[in-house]
Formats: structure tokens, C-alpha cells, sequence
């Protein structure tokens, strides 16, 4: 199997691969960072990041899978052809393994750091648990016939769902707080050019192999490109178009503006008589003989 025809066209897939890489891997960095550096991660969704570590753990299934287990690439050659290549490169195994580890991170900085009123929501252990028991059905489905690329596609395309709905709990949240605070826009930047530096790995692939089997045979990875980028520009109008001059959130209704009033609006008796024993009213009458 020869997969390329054009050495420089080889290095520009190779780039794009490490630039999505680079990208991807360097976004989560921002928020770890301000988490510390603010010791809160109010603001943070808990259930978009739950939804994260589910998705890049399923990603990571599948990308290690198709990439190390020569009985998995062997099934994706006889389905798509020998002069086809792996649509799994080094980089996407390091990224999804990278992912994982920095998305529990964060997630154990939930318990360490103050996190408002914020826990697990019925949708999110009920999307996990679907996840997670779905995939174990469909592994005892594929054992008896040993159709280990049909179980790893499985996987594929449950990242691929995952990567459409866990986005909505932080564009949710920024919408009701009416602020991105707390929610690293650098992030967001970082995580939309990996999107389109992932896009841009395949699309030269395709173009040096003159066939497009590298995107309908891996959808999962087009996928996760093009919903990157579609919510990634969401995040990104929310941040600079829709609540641009609100980073520090709404006040809540337990600060300390709304629990202590002036006093000066409406004194009690008693603290009347103990304003004007103690203060000086320059307009004020001779007390009467």
C-alpha cells in the first residue's frame, strides 16, 4: 500500500495533524489556569465538563483501538480497501489520552475550588449512563461475530453525538448568568482552530489520495470538526457580541449590596433617635426651651 502521492502534500497533512493537535491540546490550559488563579470555577459549567470527559474517553477508545490493534485495522482494509490508509494518526491518540487526563483535572477542581450551588444534573448522569451501558450492549453484540471495527465505529460515533450536546450546558449557563466570567475565552479560541486545522489534516488527505473515504470513513472525525466550529462560534459571539461589557456576571441576590440596605432609606424609630444623637444637621432648628 502506497498512501501518498505527493511528499509535500504528506507534510502539510502531517502539520495540520500537530496543529490540531497543539490546539486542542493547549486549550484546556487556559481554564485549568484561571480555575487556580481565581480558586473558583464558578461560571464553569460542571456538566459540560462531564460531558467532555465522557466524549474524549469514547474518542480515545476508538482512536487506540484503530490505531494499535492490528486485528481492527485489518477489519477497516477489507471494508474500505488496502490502498486506503488508517484515518487514526499519532496525534489523535496523544490528543484524545491528553484530553482525558487534563478533563479530570479539572473536574477534581470542582471539590477544591468554590463552585456556587452547582452539581450533577439529572441530564448529564442520564446521558452518561446511556453512554456507558449502550457501549456495553453493543460489546456483547459484537463478540460472538468478533466485529471489533463495528464496536470502535460504535464508539466513533457516540463522541461524535457527544461532541453536539456538550457544548449546551455552557452556552446555557453563560445565557441565564448574562456573562462568560469564569469561562476562559482563550479556550474557546484554541478549541476552534483545532476544529479547523483537523478539518483542513483531512481534506488534504483526501485531496493527495483522490478518493474521499478518509471523511465517510471516519465521520466521527468530521464531525467533531464541524461541531467544533459551529459551537465554538456560538461561545465566541456570547463572549464579544452578546455580553461583552458583563464579565463579571450578575450579581447575586446574597451579596452584600441587596443583604445590608441603606439605612438612610427607611431608619427605624429607635435608630432615628440614635442618627440624630449623633449626627449634626447643619439645616436643623434650635431644640425647643
Amino acid at each position: 500500500m502506497v498512501p501518498w502521492n505527493s511528499f509535500p502534500l504528506e507534510v502539510t497533512y502531517q502539520v495540520f495533524g500537530w496543529l490540531a493537535f497543539l490546539s486542542w491540546a493547549v486549550a484546556g490550559y487556559p481554564q485549568l489556569i484561571l480555575n487556580f488563579r481565581r480558586k473558583s470555577v464558578v461560571g464553569l459549567s460542571l456538566d459540560f465538563q462531564i460531558l467532555s470527559l465522557t466524549k474524549h474517553c469514547t474518542y480515545l477508545i476508538y482512536n487506540a483501538s484503530l490505531f494499535f490493534s492490528p486485528v481492527v485495522q485489518k477489519q477497516y482494509f477489507e471494508k474500505y480497501g488496502y490502498e486506503q490508509m488508517i484515518p487514526v494518526a499519532a496525534n489523535d491518540v496523544a490528543f484524545s489520552s491528553h484530553a482525558v487526563i487534563l478533563h479530570l483535572i479539572i473536574i477534581c477542581q470542582f471539590a477544591m475550588f468554590e463552585r456556587g450551588n452547582q452539581k450533577f444534573s439529572i441530564y448529564t448522569i442520564a446521558v452518561a449512563v446511556a453512554v456507558w451501558f449502550s457501549a456495553a450492549v453493543c460489546f456483547f453484540i459484537a463478540l460472538p461475530s468478533q466485529s471489533w471495527l463495528w464496536l470502535v465505529s460504535i464508539f466513533n460515533i457516540i463522541q461524535a453525538i457527544m461532541t453536539f450536546i456538550k457544548y449546551f450546558p455552557q452556552t446555557l449557563l453563560n445565557f441565564l448568568r448574562k456573562s462568560t466570567d469564569g469561562f476562559s475565552i482563550g479556550t474557546v479560541l484554541l478549541d476552534f482552530s483545532g476544529g479547523v486545522f483537523n478539518y483542513s489534516q483531512m481534506a488534504v488527505q483526501s485531496i493527495d489520495q483522490g478518493s474521499w473515504v478518509n471523511f465517510y470513513g471516519n465521520i466521527g472525525k468530521v464531525l467533531i470538526s464541524l461541531v467544533t466550529i459551529s459551537y465554538d462560534s456560538i461561545l465566541m459571539c456570547q463572549h464579544y457580541v452578546v455580553y461583552p461589557d458583563n464579565k463579571k456576571g450578575l450579581p447575586s441576590k446574597n451579596s452584600e449590596e441587596i443583604k445590608q440596605p441603606l439605612i438612610w432609606e427607611s431608619p427605624s424609630p429607635i435608630d432615628h433617635q440614635q442618627i440624630k444623637g449623633s449626627v449634626t444637621y447643619s439645616h436643623q432648628s434650635p431644640p425647643e426651651v
